[in-house]
C-alpha cells in the first residue's frame, strides 16, 4: 500500500518527536521512500542521527544549509514527496503554517508545497483547546491540509486530557487515502472476510484456519481509493481503518443477515459485493448451552446441518449488487472447481487460490471470469489485495 511511495516526514519541537522514529520505521518496513525535515526545537528531543540511521537519507534541518540551498533545496524537497507528514505537529508550529511565516527549513517548505499534507498534532491538553489553537486548526482545514485530531490519554505534562500523538496506525491509515486517486469514489463496496464459527456447546465450536488478512486488506484499499466500504467481519479478522464501516459477526447465519441488510440499504445497488470470508459450510443441528461432558465413550455421532451459501444468495438477489466476486480455495484442481461454482453461484467473477493460503501473509491465485483465467503470482496478501481489486475496477 505504500510500496514505493515518498513521503517526506516533518518533526517539529514536542516530547513527541521520539515517536516520530518508529513512525519513520513503520514507513520504511510498509515500503516507503522516507527522508525527513526537523525544526531546531524537535533537534532538542531527538537528534538527526536517529532518523539518519532509521532512513538511509541525510535528515534536513537548515534553511541557509549553502550546498542544498544552491539548489533551492526546500523547494526541492516538496516536489519529491508524494505526501508530508508532520508529526508531532505543535501549537507554534500550527500557528506558523496558518498564517504563513516561513522562519525555517520546514515552514519555508510548507509554503511551496503542493504535495497532499496530513498534521498529526500533539501538545499540552489547555493548548489544543485554546481558542487560537481551534482557530489556526479549523483555518488549515479550510485551505485542504487534512489533520488528524490528537488523542485523549495521559500527557507527558502528567496531566489527563486530549493532546497526545495519535496512534501510529491511526496515522498511517489517515496518510493511505493520501497517496491514492479516488477511483472508487462514490461506490459502495461490501465485503465479507474471515472465519465464521459455529457454536456446538457453551465451549467448543466448529471453523476453519482463515485469519481474515485479505479481506481486512481489501476493505482498507477500497476505502483508500474512495469507496463507502461495509466490512462484515468474522472472528479474528484484523483492524481496519475508521473509514471502514465494520460490522463484526460469529456465525454464518450472522454474517448472511449483516450481507443483507448492508446490499439491501443502499441507497442504491451495491457497486461489488465480494465474499473473501471462509463460510463454515455446516453447523449443529443441536448447540447446548452448557458445556456437555466427555463421559466414557471413545465415539460421538454429530448431526450437522448445512448453511446458507452467502455469495450465491447475494446474488440472487433482487436487488443484486451490479458485481459478485467469489472465493474459491481449493486442494486440487482450482480452476475446474472454480469454472462450476462460477455457473452455480450466479457470480461474475471468482478468484480461485489454494487452502494453504488460509492464515499465511502470502497468497496466489487466479482470476476466473467467464471470459478467461489469469494467474497472480505470490506475494503479500496486502499487494494480492490490491491486484484483485484493480481487477474487479476492469471488468
Amino acid at each position: 500500500m505504500f510500496q514505493h511511495k515518498k513521503i517526506l516526514l516533518a518533526v517539529s519541537g514536542g516530547v513527541a518527536a521520539y515517536r516520530a522514529a518508529e513512525l519513520a520505521r513503520l514507513l520504511m518496513k510498509k515500503g516507503a521512500k522516507v527522508r525527513c525535515v526537523m525544526t531546531a526545537a524537535a533537534c532538542e528531543f531527538v537528534t538527526p542521527l536517529t532518523f539518519a540511521a532509521l532512513t538511509g537519507e541525510a535528515v534536513h534541518t537548515e534553511l541557509f544549509d549553502l550546498t542544498a540551498e544552491q539548489e533551492m533545496g526546500h523547494i526541492q524537497l516538496a516536489r519529491w514527496a508524494d505526501a508530508v507528514v508532520v508529526a508531532p505537529a505543535t501549537a507554534n508550529l500550527l500557528a506558523k503554517l496558518a498564517h504563513g511565516i516561513a522562519d525555517d527549513l520546514l515552514t519555508t517548505m510548507m509554503q511551496v508545497c503542493d504535495a497532499p499534507v496530513l498534521l498529526a498534532p500533539a501538545m499540552n491538553g489547555s493548548m489544543w483547546k485554546s481558542a487560537a489553537t481551534q482557530a489556526n486548526a479549523a483555518l488549515l482545514r479550510e485551505r485542504g491540509v487534512f489533520m488528524v485530531p490528537p488523542a485523549s490519554g495521559m500527557l507527558a505534562c502528567g496531566e489527563q486530557g486530549v493532546g497526545r500523538l495519535p496512534e501510529l496506525q491511526v496515522i498511517l491509515d489517515a496518510l493511505l487515502p493520501l497517496l491514492h486517486a479516488p477511483s472508487l469514489q462514490g461506490q459502495h463496496w461490501v465485503i465479507n472476510a474471515g472465519p465464521t464459527v459455529e457454536a456446538w456447546d457453551a465451549v467448543r465450536t466448529l471453523s476453519n484456519r482463515a485469519s481474515g488478512t485479505l479481506g481486512a486488506a481489501m476493505a482498507t484499499w477500497a476505502a483508500a481509493l474512495g469507496a463507502r466500504v461495509d466490512l462484515i467481519a468474522g472472528i479474528g479478522t484484523p483492524a481496519t481503518p475508521l473509514a471502514v464501516q465494520r460490522h463484526d459477526v460469529v456465525s454464518t447465519l450472522e454474517m448472511l443477515e449483516q450481507c443483507e441488510q448492508c446490499c439491501d440499504q443502499s441507497a442504491k445497488h451495491v457497486d461489488c459485493f465480494v465474499a473473501t470470508a471462509a463460510v463454515s459450510d455446516f453447523r449443529f443441528a443441536h448447540v447446548s448451552s452448557e458445556k456437555m461432558k466427555r463421559k466414557d465413550t471413545t465415539e460421538m455421532a454429530v448431526a450437522l446441518i448445512a448453511n446458507p451459501d452467502i455469495v450465491a444468495h447475494i446474488a440472487a438477489m433482487p436487488k443484486r449488487p451490479k458485481k459478485v466476486v467469489a472465493f474459491a480455495a481449493e486442494s486440487s484442481n482450482h480452476l475446474a472447481y472454480a469454472n462450476e461454482k462460477l455457473v452455480r453461484k450466479g457470480v461474475d467473477a471468482i478468484v480461485a487460490n489454494d487452502v494453504s493460503n488460509m492464515g499465511q501473509s502470502r497468497a496466489s491465485g487466479w482470476w476466473v471470469t467467464a471470459k478467461q483465467a489469469v494467474a497472480i503470482e505470490a506475494t503479500s496478501k496486502q499487494h494480492f489485495a490490491y491486484q484483485l481489486i484493480q481487477k474487479m475496477m476492469e471488468e
